[in-house]
């Protein structure tokens, strides 16, 4: 898909020339996948698009024009990647990782895109325009490689390692393609090139500056004690720098964390309850301070976090702190001769690694329970948005807190590994991605730590014909454009009657056509910013691959850049009908502002199709009849369910999902049996009687 999209003002809509180029290049590509080089002819294309063969030939003149298009297409989306990932990153290691990251990340193994690039491959030696495209291509990697390469290792040996591994991403990348990506996916061939990188780096490091050079060798972010940027992506300003942490930050934090936890597990429930009420107070005190920070950090509406993400997190506090009270074991009688109790008791140090969406409400709903439990708890944010939870350990640390118990770390992938990974935390809180669910989890198992993993979705809500018209659009609107459609529970598969769907779609577009999208500073904006360049381009180009398979978009679909949001990352809410479970669109998880409303015709049916995905996070059913509402609820396999409402998350319900949307729960009484082990005690009344 081509990531490069043209912007145009917000409400205009794109030249009608440039909308048919790019729906012809998709149906290009499309072609590709499907028939090869070979197969795909102009005649062919312009019977997929529905167009005369003279319209085609009029935009792009031959058959060589038209795939010199394509090929310029595929290859701009892996530029824009690979820019994306190093405006992120300022060591010369982590540059390195943003190259192979690009190249090989899950879009580039996805079937389509994939076959796509090997039927222009084999034809680069017979077509010059092809190979010309190709030779920029290769040289633009090579030169990002070497590049940083050159300030690790001496002059020849980053030569010589640039062409190695431009050679290994082109060699993995072949592999899963000719296997029919069987033999290989993105996340082994990223790990296999870390891994190598790695190993040759420690080899060629100079001796003079083995510390320098092998600390950053050892990273695939920034190496340890070295700062990295966080942007604002309403304005793509570098808002502030933060420190990675590295194997000896980690293990002091840990060393702290048991020190302060011996403190803090031994005080009563009641004293530990009246510190995280006071934190509570704190954070409701510093709404507005703490609500500007989060805009900043993540482009989300200073409309919503102001009321949602800091009281959410003091509203948690509050909760854990009234419940820590009566935390407590039972009674067990166990006749004349003796009886039993239990103890619940505190895990000790355990770790949160939190998600870019909602940074200061995720810390909360780990630490709150953490806390209230006695544990102590070590924190890393999201790369992306690294600075509220920093606050968080400030606001917990005046709330009286004792040092140790709540601290943060920054970093990347790697330092969330030095958590994972080591011995003395007992227990891993994520919330992030199901590649990195995993990961976590395999991490755990080799010191059998307990985890709970909040994971990602791709959740179904379902609008009856006897539904409150009016309720199930805004059910819908919260569904999927709250915080720019950056929300792990959104209800993205809209199934709308068929009785009622012109009437909802009337209604929806006409209310989302009318958001407002803007400065997310400004008290009056409704939709702000995507959280990076690099996610921006991700939600579009699954934009315009809605579009490609067939889908029509109603509204929205573009990038917005009126006024002064155009360096900033804002993509207009979108709504597409016409859609088919088939379709990416509707199977793979966007978060992004995209709609996709699917119609069906009856209840067995609908349950079914909502169901038939690999996530189990949320669902919702729009219904006046409760009888079917509760029945429905009852067969959709979903962790957390809404019933003529979407997206409302108090704190007392226990929050997360099923199947490969994650295991265990945040939040309410369920929350507890996470952050505590139970221990059992047999009591005896009497003599021992022993047989021997």
């Amino acid at each position: 898909m081509n990531n490069q999209s043209v912007t145009f003002l917000e409400g205009s809509q794109p030249p009608l020339e440039d909308t048919r180029r790019r729906q012809l290049i998709e149906v290009t590509i499309d072609s590709l996948a499907e028939l090869g080089y070979v197969g795909t002819t102009l005649a062919q294309i312009a019977t997929r698009a529905g167009v005369s063969p003279g319209l085609v030939a009029h935009y792009f003149g031959d058959k060589d024009g038209l795939l010199d298009a394509a090929i310029r297409s595929l290859a701009r989306r892996v530029s824009n990647h690979v820019r994306a990932r190093l405006r992120q990153v300022s060591t010369p290691r982590a540059r390195i990782q943003a190259v192979i990251d690009a190249n090989l990340a899950p879009e580039e193994f996805e079937r389509r895109t994939g076959t796509a690039w090997l039927a222009f491959w084999g034809q680069v030696l017979q077509v010059k325009s092809l190979k010309r495209v190709q030779s920029v291509y290769q040289q633009r990697t090579l030169s990002n490689l070497r590049s940083s390469l050159k300030k690790l290792v001496p002059p020849d040996e980053a030569q010589r390692l640039a062409a190695m591994i431009a050679a290994m991403i082109d060699g993995v990348w072949l592999r899963a393609a000719l296997s029919g990506w069987r033999e290989a996916d993105s996340e082994s061939a990223r790990a296999l090139l870390t891994a190598f990188v790695d190993g040759r780096l420690m080899q060629a490091a100079p001796a003079s500056n083995d510390n320098g050079a092998a600390a950053r060798a050892r990273s695939s972010g920034p190496a340890a004690g070295e700062r990295f940027a966080s942007i604002n992506p309403a304005t793509g300003e570098i808002l502030g720098y933060v420190t990675a942490a590295g194997s000896s930050q980690v293990d002091a934090a840990v060393r702290a964390a048991q020190k302060g936890q011996a403190v803090w597990g031994a005080m009563t429930g009641t004293e530990r309850a009246r510190v995280l009420r006071r934190g509570a107070d704190i954070l409701r005190s510093r709404n507005q301070e703490l609500a500007e920070l989060e805009t900043r950090d993540t482009g989300k509406p200073i409309q919503e976090t102001r009321v949602v993400d800091v009281a959410s997190g003091a509203d948690c506090f509050e909760y854990f702190a009234g419940l820590v009270q009566s935390l407590s074991g039972e009674h067990i009688d166990l006749g004349t001769a003796a009886f039993g109790y239990t103890r619940r008791e505190p895990l000790g140090v355990v770790a949160g690694i939190g998600a870019w969406n909602y940074p200061l409400q995720i810390a909360c709903w780990k630490a709150a329970p953490a806390l209230a439990c006695g544990n102590a708890m070590i924190f890393k944010p999201a790369e992306l948005t690294p600075f509220t939870a920093v606050k968080l350990q400030e606001i917990l640390l005046e709330a009286g807190v004792p040092p140790g118990v709540f601290q943060v770390v920054q970093g990347f992938a790697d330092t969330g590994r030095l958590l994972t990974r080591h011995p003395d935390i007992r227990k891993i809180s994520l919330t992030g991605e199901v590649g990195t669910g995993k990961a976590v989890m395999s991490d755990a198992a080799q010191t059998l730590k307990n985890v709970t993993l909040e994971l990602g979705g791709k959740s179904p809500l379902i609008i009856f014909g006897d539904a409150k018209l009016d309720n199930a659009v805004s059910g819908a609107l919260l569904a999927n454009f709250y915080s720019s459609g950056q929300v792990c529970s959104n209800g993205t598969r809209v199934f709308v009657h068929r009785s009622i769907m012109a009437a909802f779609l009337e209604r929806l577009v006409k209310r989302v056509s009318a958001m407002r999208i803007g400065d997310p500073m400004d008290p009056e904006t409704q939709v702000g910013a995507l959280v990076s360049e690099q996610h921006m381009h991700k939600v579009l180009s699954y934009i315009d691959r809605g579009r490609a398979e067939g889908a029509r978009l109603l509204t929205g679909g573009m990038r917005v850049t009126k006024g002064g949001l155009a360096k900033g990352y804002f993509v207009s809410p979108t709504v597409f009908d016409n859609c088919r479970d088939d379709m990416a669109i509707v199977r793979e998880e966007i978060f992004g502002p995209v709609m996709s409303v699917l119609e069906f015709e009856d209840e067995q049916e609908v349950i079914e199709r909502a169901n038939a995905t690999e996530f189990g996070l949320a669902a919702g059913v729009f219904t006046n009849d409760l009888t079917r509402a509760h029945r429905v609820i009852a067969r959709l396999q979903a962790g957390t369910c809404w019933i003529n409402q979407y997206n409302v998350t108090p704190i007392e319900l226990p929050f997360g999902g099923v199947k490969l949307s994650g295991l265990g729960r945040e939040n309410g009484r369920a929350a507890i049996e996470h952050y505590t082990q139970l221990k059992s005690v047999y009591v005896a009344m009497g003599d021992v009687d022993a047989p021997y």
